[in-house]
């Protein structure tokens, strides 16, 4: 489940579904590539976080996959960038 603010923020940019499979979905539409990385247990003790998905030149760090995803969809349409970008 994503969090209550990323939730709010995807609806006010047009995207209610918030499901793995939706959001992946909304995200293979606006760009060509990205990677996904599951980390192994210690990087995701150090950074406190699951899943790292890299696009362009950022990097998103999340909990869940739904959460990787919603964070890039946020970067690309959200003016200052949106997301929280790991750099």
């Amino acid at each position: 489940m994503l969090p209550i603010e990323l939730q709010q923020r995807l609806v006010s940019q047009g995207i209610t579904n918030f499901d793995e499979v939706m959001l992946r979905e909304e995200l293979e539409k606006r760009v060509t590539t990205y990677t996904l990385i599951r980390l192994a247990d210690w990087p995701a003790r150090r950074w406190k976080c699951r899943y790292r998905l890299l696009m362009g030149t950022s990097m998103y760090d999340a909990q869940s996959v739904p959460e990787a995803y919603a964070l890039a969809l946020l970067a690309l349409s959200e003016p200052t960038g949106g997301g929280s970008p790991t750099s």
